[in-house]
């Protein structure tokens, strides 16, 4: 009976037209009927994972909680000005906001060029001028003297914002003016440490507080040749330069 089901067997006829009976026979038994079937569970037992498969779970999990302790990504120099960050508000456009301000950018300038109180120092161009053009001017108290478009000169006031090609300024108004440094001259002055200090002129003699106090630091800057960021000047190195529009 088995035999006879053996020869019904689509295979054993397909070997049979090839081989020998016998050798049909023995190809069919070894290859066909004998032939082991592995059979795989579809649900796997968590418990049953190789080491491969153990790695890469661990290795995911530790891939997400570091995503989630990552900081969040900054903000597009696109995205700030959508946003308006670096814009100041209508109730922040007063001067007196921003005379603090000034007095500690005055306090930076005499650390800058070596003034002290008490003692005659001498400020040149050579010395003083590569350390006012790397400078940094937020919270000068600038003037237009000079410019292209004449109803701009006389415009004065306390930078509150040093862009690349602008000065952002508060007037004593309480007006945001922005100024292109381009084609136009800024006048800024500096008083003498001696001249600003006035605590115990009321004490001294007459005829001392009489003297004459030393003048204050006069400075211009071309803004055309002043077209940085704050930033960049503290590591640019200015040199000397013939300026044929000065």
């Amino acid at each position: 009976m088995a035999s006879g089901k053996h020869m019904s067997h689509i295979a054993h006829q397909m070997l049979s037209q090839a081989h020998t009976p016998t050798e049909a026979l023995n190809i069919f038994t070894d290859k066909v009927l004998h032939k082991p079937l592995n059979l795989r569970p579809t649900s796997p037992d968590p418990t049953s994972q190789d080491a491969r498969a153990k790695r890469r779970l661990k290795r995911l999990r530790k891939a997400e909680h570091l995503r989630r302790r990552q900081k969040p990504k900054p903000l597009t120099a696109k995205e700030k000005r959508v946003l308006g960050i670096y814009d100041i508000s209508k109730e922040d456009q007063r001067y007196e906001i921003y005379e603090p301000l000034n007095r500690m950018w005055v306090g930076y300038m005499w650390e800058i060029l070596g003034l002290k109180e008490g003692e005659h120092a001498y400020v040149t161009a050579e010395g003083a001028g590569p350390k006012l053009a790397s400078a940094d001017y937020h919270g000068a108290e600038l003037e237009v003297v000079r410019s292209r478009c004449v109803g701009r000169v006389g415009c004065k006031g306390i930078v509150v914002k040093d862009t690349k090609f602008t000065f952002e300024m508060i007037t004593k108004r309480n007006v945001l003016r922005t100024v292109p440094k381009r084609h136009s001259v800024f006048r800024f002055e500096i008083p003498h440490p001696k001249a600003s200090e006035s605590s115990g002129q009321n004490d001294m003699p007459n005829d001392v507080s009489n003297t004459e106090e030393p003048r204050h630091l006069t400075f211009e800057l071309n803004g055309s040749h002043f077209e940085t960021r704050a930033t960049d000047r503290a590591t640019k190195k200015f040199k000397q330069r013939r300026m044929d529009d000065l």
